[in-house]
């Protein structure tokens, strides 16, 4: 499981990064307005426009890579018709900027807004995920993280850790292997079982 298992924790980290980024660039285009900082407003621009879109195409990777029922996976493609259309948005916005006429700066300015309302949108697809997330599942999680953490200690220092037979996993509490249901969903849905991949989508 620790192969697979690397690939989501790769791209939650690259997400967590452009996320991260993307808000450092959306601070430089608050506070330095264009009419005052024209040149910091347009550098914190092509940091956030960029990093925005990276952050929520790779959350619509994680999205389909933790899909269970139809239910998630409705919500996947609603991630990607918001995705594909702020990359449109971007583009054009992009296209248009870089001319002089009056009519296309204002296009370009109309673009970025789009672009921005589908980013703030597509935030509020997340409602979908933490809208299960309990007192009980953020425990869960984080006593997985420890036991995980004890037995990569402990194998450290003795030379052995725990043996496990073919298809068994620790499971991170008593009833570890049973996950929440996602809202609506009928059947239990992977994004809040007590995995590592889905501890770091939480």
């Amino acid at each position: 499981m620790g192969d697979r298992a690397q690939p989501p924790l790769l791209l939650n980290t690259s997400a967590l990064v452009s996320g991260c980024t993307q808000r450092c660039g959306l601070v430089m285009v608050g506070n330095f307005q264009v009419d005052h900082a024209k040149s910091l407003h347009y550098v914190g621009a092509g940091v956030a426009f960029p990093a925005g879109l990276l952050f929520v195409c790779l959350q619509c990777v994680l999205t389909y890579r933790v899909a269970v029922t139809a239910l998630d996976y409705w919500m996947a493609h609603c991630r990607v018709a918001l995705a594909i259309s702020a990359m449109v948005s971007l583009v054009l916005s992009g296209v248009f900027f870089i001319h002089e006429s009056f009519v296309l700066q204002h296009a370009a300015a109309i673009c970025e807004w789009v672009f921005t309302v589908d980013i703030l949108v597509f935030y509020g697809t997340f409602t979908y995920e933490f809208g299960s997330v309990t007192h009980d599942t953020v425990l869960a999680g984080l006593q997985h993280v420890y036991q995980q953490h004890h037995l990569h200690h402990h194998h450290h220092h003795h030379g052995s850790g725990i043996v496990l037979g073919p298809g068994a996993r620790p499971s991170a509490l008593g009833t570890g292997s049973k996950g929440l249901k996602s809202p609506g969903g009928s059947s239990t849905s992977t994004h809040l079982n007590c995995t590592p991949e889905s501890i770091a989508m939480l």
